[in-house]
């Protein structure tokens, strides 16, 4: 008897080994699918390289006159973001620099810069973190979620969680093309695993190399009637030396 078991025990180690790396196989695999599927529909939202871009955003509420703002992005990576406001016209002059995930803003009468965090409210719907951040590939964890079908076309919806409390949102749905990477939909949830806001991806045209989304609507999930709309224009893709991301510099931009 135990001449049989020396004989099968290393039989039996080694297909319990095999057994346990076939399991752990599957969702290593599936997790490299979901970041292949976030990073490439990134790539359609904003060039991976620096550019620029033109934003206006009207912003809706029930019983209120539209509010409009214009605002330049300089961008490069996710990690260095200048945004200028240059409507209205009374704030002109106003710049929010984002190094990492540091946020402040430059105004124009006052000496020293104020820290601003990327989930604080930028204007309407949008987020300081909607506009300084250009990926989400940097700031959460993907996960595949499950399949879908939207007006005959299959896609594939992300769970995002966020990799620390400092990004823009605690977790995101993301619904991605399976055919062509462009992203749907995304719905964005608080800490609290609260339903805050849906954005949708719409008008894709050829801006800077590839055909990407030129407007984005943001609704609030909370507020019935409240949304902003976001388009994208002039986008072109530039070379911005890291000096431009740097406090000094901006005073040369105000």
């Amino acid at each position: 008897m135990s001449v049989l078991f020396t004989r099968l025990c290393p039989i039996f180690l080694c297909l319990a080994l095999c057994s346990s790396l076939a399991l752990a196989e599957y969702p290593q695999s599936e997790d490299a699918l979901a970041r292949s599927l976030l990073e490439r529909s990134d790539e359609i939202r904003f060039p991976r390289e620096g550019f620029q871009v033109d934003v206006n955003i009207a912003s809706i509420r029930p019983g209120e006159e539209r509010e409009t703002r214009k605002y330049r992005v300089l961008s490069k990576g996710n990690e260095n973001t200048v945004v200028m406001i240059l409507e209205p016209a009374s704030e002109r002059g106003q710049i929010i620099l984002m190094k990492g995930r540091d946020l402040w803003v430059f105004m124009p009468n006052v000496s020293q810069p104020i820290r601003l965090g990327l989930a604080q409210r930028l204007t309407g719907q949008v987020a300081n973190g909607d506009l300084a951040r250009t990926n989400f590939a940097g700031d959460y964890t993907p996960r595949l979620l499950r399949g879908e079908r939207l007006d005959d076309e299959d896609y594939q919806v992300l769970e995002l969680l966020a990799v620390d409390r400092g990004v823009t949102y605690h977790r995101a749905l993301l619904w991605i093309n399976k055919a062509n990477y462009r992203p749907r939909k995304a719905e964005f949830y608080s800490l609290s695993n609260r339903l805050m806001k849906t954005c949708s991806y719409e008008n894709f045209r050829d801006q800077a190399g590839r055909r990407r989304p030129t407007r984005l609507v943001m609704v609030d999930a909370l507020r019935p009637g409240e949304q902003s709309v976001l388009e994208y224009e002039l986008m072109k893709l530039r070379d911005l030396p890291d000096k431009v991301f740097s406090k000094d510099y901006l005073k040369k931009l105000q």
